[in-house]
């Protein structure tokens, strides 16, 4: 079996998507921000055993790739809420496909 361009580049993307979701925190960040917007004590709570620095980390890089905008409100005290941007929220479609095929291979006992 032979490889192509096109076999090439779906590799490469599949190697680049991975390597901005590596570990099992970015999924779970997106997964509660789908649901809506979230504080960071909120997420932190819904998310359960990440650690503070974790999450921080993980939303750091989730927005260094535009996959979702940190807001500030000027409050007393700062108020600072997550949320996805279009690139974040059109990740839901991949979602649906690893549970068609989760379903599909393994299904529920």
């Amino acid at each position: 079996m032979s490889t192509t361009e096109e076999d090439n580049q779906c590799i490469a993307s599949i190697s680049e998507v991975l390597q901005l979701l590596a570990g099992k925190w970015p999924f779970l960040v997106i997964t509660e921000l789908l649901r809506e917007p979230q504080r960071f004590n909120q997420l932190r709570r819904n998310l359960g055993k990440i650690s503070t620095k974790g999450l921080t980390d993980t939303l750091r890089n989730l927005e260094q790739h535009r996959m979702l905008t940190r807001s500030v409100f000027l409050t007393v005290p700062l108020t600072v809420e997550y949320s996805l941007t279009d690139k974040g929220k059109a990740f839901t479609g991949v979602f649906m496909e690893i549970n068609r095929w989760k379903n599909e291979w393994d299904p529920v006992v």
